[in-house]
C-alpha cells in the first residue's frame, strides 16, 4: 500500500513527520506509542491496523516527537503541545469536510480534547484502549510507583543490544504475540526511539488527566477495550465511556493491547468501527436469502469467532465452514470476511 510521507513544523518549532493513505471518508489517527511510518507497513503487529484504515478510509496518521520518522529530542510533552500536533497535522492534510478521529492508548487525551475546541470539524470519535488519567493520576501508589519504575529501566536499558529490558514493555503490550512478533516488537522499540526518549515519553503519559473534558465532547463516539488489557486497565477505558454522553462501549475479549491479526477481537474491531464510521454498505433483504444453516454460522462470524470456532459450536468441519462462508460472501455481494461482519454487524433481525 503506498503512501505520502511529509514533514510539517509546529507553532513551537517542532517537527513532524505525517503520512497519507487511501481514498474516501477522511480519518486521522493521533499519534500513539510506538509508531514509524514506514516500519509500521511492514511489522506483523502494525501492518494490518495501517491497511485496514487505509482500505476504508483517506488515512492520515504522524509519528510524534521523539519517535519514529519524527526523531529528534522530545520537547513539550504535555497536552498542549500533543493538541497542537494533530492540529498541525489536520490544517496540513487540508480537509474540506469533517472528519473521524482515532485515538489509541494514549492518543484518545489528544482526540478528546480536539474534538471538544473543534467540535465542528469532528464527525466521529473512536477510541480504542484509551484513558483520562495516567498512572500517576489513578486511584493506585502501587500502580505508579511500579509505572515510574518502568520509565527509569527504559531510560538504563531501551537502547542494550540485550533485548531482556525492552522485554519487559513487548510482554506487557502483546502477551499473545508469536515469538516472531515479539522479535519484531522488541526490534520496532529499538529503532523507533532512543533511551532517553523512552523514558521521557513514557513519564509523559503517567501525568495525563483529561477526566474534565469527558462531559464537553458532543460528538458521537465509539469506545473500545480489550477486557484483559495489560498495558490500560479496562476500568480507564468504562471511564472514558461513562464520561462521554451517548458514547457507546465495546468490549474486546483479548490480552493484548495491540491486536493481533489472527485473533477475534481484532475482526471485531473492524466490523465494529466500520459501522460505526457509515462504512457497511447499504441493508437489504440480503439475509433473507441464507438458509438456516448460513445463518447460523453468520452469527458465529458477527460473534467474532474463528472458522475453527464455528466449526466446533456446530459440530462441522472447518472445510464446511469455509465453503459454507464462501457462498455467504456471494449472496452478500462481499469479498471478504471484513466486508461481510460490515454488512451483518448492525443487523436487528440477526439469528
Amino acid at each position: 500500500m503506498q503512501q505520502s510521507i511529509r514533514y510539517l513544523t509546529t507553532g513551537d518549532g517542532a517537527r513532524l513527520a505525517w503520512a497519507s493513505m487511501g481514498t474516501g471518508m477522511p480519518l486521522v489517527k493521533a499519534a500513539n506509542w510506538l509508531s514509524h511510518l514506514e516500519y509500521d507497513l511492514e511489522s506483523p503487529l502494525w501492518r494490518h491496523w495501517v491497511h485496514f484504515f487505509g482500505e476504508h478510509f483517506r488515512f492520515v496518521r504522524y509519528d510524534e516527537r521523539g519517535c519514529g520518522m519524527t526523531g529528534g529530542t522530545p520537547h513539550g510533552l504535555i497536552l498542549e503541545h500533543w493538541l497542537g500536533d494533530l492540529e498541525a497535522v489536520v490544517d496540513a492534510s487540508g480537509f474540506n469536510q469533517p472528519f473521524a478521529l482515532l485515538g489509541i492508548s494514549q492518543g484518545a487525551a489528544a482526540c478528546v480534547a480536539y474534538a471538544v475546541k473543534h467540535p465542528q470539524r469532528v464527525s466521529r470519535l473512536v477510541l480504542y484502549g484509551g484513558y483520562a488519567r495516567g498512572p500517576y493520576q489513578r486511584d493506585s501508589e502501587e500502580g505508579a510507583r511500579l509505572y515510574h519504575a518502568i520509565s527509569d529501566i527504559a531510560r538504563v536499558g531501551w537502547a542494550d543490544e540485550n533485548p531482556v529490558f525492552r522485554q519487559l514493555f513487548t510482554a506487557r503490550f502483546i502477551p499473545d504475540a508469536s515469538d516472531a512478533q515479539v522479535k519484531w516488537f522488541n526490534e520496532l522499540a529499538r529503532t523507533t526511539t532512543n533511551a532517553e526518549a523512552a523514558g521521557a515519553l513514557l513519564d509523559s503519559r503517567g501525568h495525563v488527566n483529561i477526566v474534565s473534558l469527558l462531559g464537553q465532547v458532543s460528538v458521537p463516539t465509539l469506545v473500545l477495550h480489550a477486557r484483559q488489557d495489560g498495558v490500560v486497565p479496562i476500568e480507564e477505558g468504562r471511564l472514558l465511556a461513562a464520561g462521554i454522553a451517548g458514547s457507546r462501549f465495546v468490549q474486546l475479549e483479548s490480552r493484548n493491547h495491540v491486536l493481533l491479526e489472527n485473533e477475534p477481537a481484532w475482526q471485531r474491531f473492524a466490523s465494529e468501527v466500520l459501522a460505526f464510521l457509515g462504512e457497511q454498505p447499504q441493508r437489504d433483504g440480503r439475509l433473507a436469502l441464507l438458509s438456516a444453516r448460513e445463518r447460523e454460522i453468520v452469527a458465529g462470524l458477527v460473534a467474532g469467532h474463528s472458522n475453527a470456532q464455528i466449526a466446533a459450536a456446530l459440530f462441522i468441519s472447518d472445510k464446511t465452514v469455509r465453503n459454507t462462508l464462501t457462498r455467504i460472501y456471494g449472496k452478500l455481494g462481499v469479498q471478504s470476511r471484513m466486508q461481510a461482519m460490515a454488512v451483518l454487524r448492525d443487523r436487528h433481525d440477526m439469528p
